[in-house]
């Protein structure tokens, strides 16, 4: 990336934090070849809060987005939603969360976050699961924080295809498609056939 002058290094600064807010300061650093103190000093020139503040104010607009989903059942930290498009959330994996012997998470963790975030991508009241194509492609060790992207493939009327990635750091460690079924009221339910 070329250099820029301290004005437009800030406007491109503003501009990259507005579209993705999750960029760290030393990430952002490298990326425009300056020291993390100067990134520091720019956000705080343009008035924009430190990564977790950042996190936490995206965090309160997706979970009051939510439809399909009580924010109570949603599995790990909701960090982005974007409905009928996009979603993220984040995991910690504790002492509760993993087999004993081997301290590995019990794969029912991971399913109910990324199957609670991909429900969480439906534009109804309701959604159910219909069917999932799932891979766990590595255990997730204690202590390690488990990101969930899920994405929309495509819609057909109350049918929905979401593809969902689990990753730690950067290796993928589940990878599924689900099918959901979006409803709107208890009718729906009962009257549906799941395919």
């Amino acid at each position: 990336m070329a250099r820029y002058s301290k004005v437009d290094r800030r406007k491109v600064l503003g501009e990259a934090l507005s579209k993705h807010p999750f960029f760290t300061d030393e990430e952002l650093a490298e990326r425009f070849k300056v020291s993390v103190s100067t990134i520091r000093l720019d956000r705080g020139e343009l008035g924009i809060p430190e990564l977790r503040e950042r996190t936490r104010v995206v965090a309160q607009e997706a979970y009051s987005t939510l439809k399909s989903l009580d924010d109570q059942e949603l599995i790990g930290k909701l960090l982005e939603l974007a409905i009928g498009e996009r979603a993220r959330s984040e995991l910690l994996i504790d002492e509760s969360m993993v087999l004993t012997k081997a301290r590995v998470a019990r794969g029912h963790y991971l399913f109910a976050q990324a199957n609670s975030l991909a429900i969480s991508l439906v534009d109804a009241p309701m959604a159910l699961t219909g069917s999932v194509e799932l891979k766990f492609l590595r255990p997730v060790q204690l202590g390690e924080i488990a990101v969930a992207e899920g994405i929309v493939l495509k819609r057909k009327q109350s049918k929905y295809w979401v593809q969902v990635s689990v990753k730690v750091d950067s290796e993928e460690v589940l990878r599924g498609t689900w099918v959901l079924f979006a409803f709107f009221g208890l009718e729906d339910v009962r009257e549906t056939e799941m395919e």
